[in-house]
C-alpha cells in the first residue's frame, strides 16, 4: 500500500486570528481512508465524513491505519502535535503475527535500527484484545500461526514506523489502530465518527 503525505497547509493554519473560532476535531479513521480531502484516483478521503470547512489533518494517518486522527484550523495546534522537538507521545494498538517474547519486546522498548536509523526508545507491552469495530475487510490471519494485540507508544513519527518496528522483530503488523495522540484518544468516538473539542486545551 503506498503512502500518502498528509501535512497540513502551514500558510491556510497559521492565518487563524483571534475573530476565528478554533475547531479540533478527533475523527476515528475507518481502514482505507486517505488523511486528505481530496485524491487524484478516487479513493474515499476525509471529505466523506466531515463536513466541516478549512480544517486539516494535523500528522499523518496511513491509508491503511485506523483511529485517531486530529483536524484542526489552528497553526499553533498543529506544529504542537506534528513537531518532532514537541515529542507528542503517540500509542497504537497493533495486532502482529505470532506471540513476541518478552526478551523480543525489551528489543523493541530499547530501539531498534530501522534503514532511517534507530528509534527512539519506546514503551511497549502485550495488551488483552480491545474491544473495537469490525474491520472491512478483516485481516488475513494464518489458521496455524496465532495473533496477539501489542501496545506501543512512541514520541516519532516516521513514515509506516510502528510496522516498521514489528517487522524488524518478525512480528509483522497486521492491523494498525492509533488509540491516542497527547491527552487525546478514541475512546467514545465510534470509528467512521468525529467530535468537535475545540473548547478543550491540548
Amino acid at each position: 500500500m503506498c503512502c500518502v503525505s498528509t501535512r497540513f497547509d502551514k500558510k491556510k493554519l497559521m492565518n487563524l486570528s483571534s475573530s476565528t473560532k478554533r475547531q479540533i476535531i478527533l475523527f476515528n479513521k475507518p481502514f482505507n481512508v486517505l488523511s486528505q480531502f481530496t485524491d487524484e484516483n478516487n479513493r474515499t478521503t476525509l471529505k466523506k465524513y466531515i463536513p466541516i470547512p478549512e480544517v486539516y489533518a494535523a500528522g499523518r494517518l496511513d491509508y491503511d491505519s485506523e483511529g485517531l486522527l486530529i483536524l484542526t484550523n489552528d497553526g499553533k495546534l498543529a506544529n504542537q502535535v506534528t513537531s518532532p522537538t514537541r515529542k507528542t507521545s503517540k500509542t497504537y494498538w497493533a495486532q502482529v503475527e505470532g506471540i513476541p517474547s518478552q526478551n523480543t519486546l525489551n528489543l523493541l522498548s530499547q530501539g531498534v535500527n530501522l534503514k532511517d536509523g534507530l528509534t527512539l526508545p519506546a514503551k511497549v507491552a502485550i495488551m488483552p484484545e480491545p474491544t473495537i469495530w469490525l474491520r472491512v475487510p478483516p485481516i488475513r490471519e494464518r489458521k496455524l500461526i496465532p495473533t496477539c494485540w501489542l501496545s506501543i507508544t512512541i514520541i516519532e513519527g516516521r513514515n509506516r514506523q510502528v510496522r516498521r518496528m514489528t517487522a524488524h522483530i518478525g512480528h509483522p503488523t497486521l492491523r494498525l489502530i492509533r488509540y491516542r495522540v497527547g491527552n487525546w484518544t478514541i475512546d467514545g468516538i465510534d470509528n467512521g465518527k468525529y467530535i468537535n473539542v475545540h473548547n478543550k486545551h491540548y
